[in-house]
């Protein structure tokens, strides 16, 4: 299955074209070219726009596993940073060294779904790991969710309280913290603390605070696990998303009914986020798994 809409508003954000390992966006005014494995090798379908990008990601070798860093070709001027909006929730961007510019918008779709299910039940008390910029956050707390906030990133929790802000989100119950994911469940455990839920984006490979390794191959399994154990009864609602080629989404879905946080693979709802050129062509960019039980009662 897949999400059946649109993400951002066209005025915010558009897939311009991809192809040939790349994909043209504009998010508000900016117009970026960027690396897209999933664009495959065909060629772009309208080349004509490609002259258009201001700033174009070009990958540098990387002899680790870690994360590809690069540069950023600046073709026209650029702000320093700038913000977009989906509904309620605003986030402010800038290149970073890494390509990412603080959004990823095949997951508006997951905020909207977030927001949803939150709005059919006040106060519930949500954990979210690996949780960059904040989107996530922002769409529960908007919704009335206690909100604890994890990254391993002291800066981007920082560019997370910001968006908050810019939100009208400062005052939300949201709980900042910079820790590594599987560090800090576990001294959650050991704390007592309990949720309701729990949302999750891994990536592939990196680093905690203390430069702990993260591996999704070899550590989903626990981390689950150990997400299970914090919550309390029956998980009101579980949210994994990734966007590793290894992980599909019925590997998702069986990893939460392996960890217990689904009762069968019957309950779990999986598929691919996607980005959607203005002529319709998709172009796949993540997957995702996600059970919602809003109306069970201790």
């Amino acid at each position: 299955m897949a999400l059946p809409r649109d993400v951002f508003s066209s005025i915010e954000y558009q897939l311009l074209d991809f192809g040939a390992g790349r994909k043209l966006e504009r998010f508000g005014p900016i117009i970026l070219d960027r690396p897209a494995p999933a664009a495959g090798s065909d060629q772009p379908a309208r080349p004509q726009l490609w002259s258009e990008a201001q700033a174009r990601f070009e990958l540098r070798a990387s002899r680790g596993a870690s994360s590809a860093r690069g540069r950023w070709r600046i073709l026209k001027a650029v702000p320093d940073a700038w913000t977009i909006g989906h509904g309620p929730t605003r986030v402010e961007l800038k290149l970073t060294a890494l390509g990412h510019i603080g959004v990823f918008p095949e997951q508006a779709a997951s905020w909207d779904w977030i927001g949803e299910r939150m709005g059919q039940t006040a106060g519930l008390r949500l954990l979210n790991l690996f949780a960059h910029t904040g989107g996530s956050t922002l769409a529960a707390a908007g919704a009335g969710a206690a909100v604890t906030h994890v990254d391993s990133a002291r800066n981007i929790v920082a560019w997370s309280r910001r968006n908050a802000e810019l939100s009208g989100l400062s005052a939300a119950p949201i709980r900042w913290i910079v820790d590594d994911a599987l560090a800090f469940v576990r001294r959650e455990i050991k704390r007592g603390r309990r949720y309701d839920g729990v949302i999750l984006d891994p990536p592939s490979y990196g680093h905690g605070v203390r430069g702990q390794t993260w591996k999704l191959e070899s550590h989903l399994k626990e981390l689950l696990s150990l997400c299970r154990e914090l919550i309390e009864g029956v998980p009101r609602l579980a949210l994994l998303t990734c966007h590793a080629p290894d992980f599909d989404s019925r590997r998702l879905a069986e990893s939460l009914v392996t960890a217990g946080l689904a009762a069968s693979r019957r309950s779990v709802e999986a598929g691919d986020l996607w980005l959607t050129t203005a002529d319709g062509r998709r172009l796949v960019s993540g997957t995702f798994a996600r059970i919602a039980s809003l109306h069970w009662h201790s």
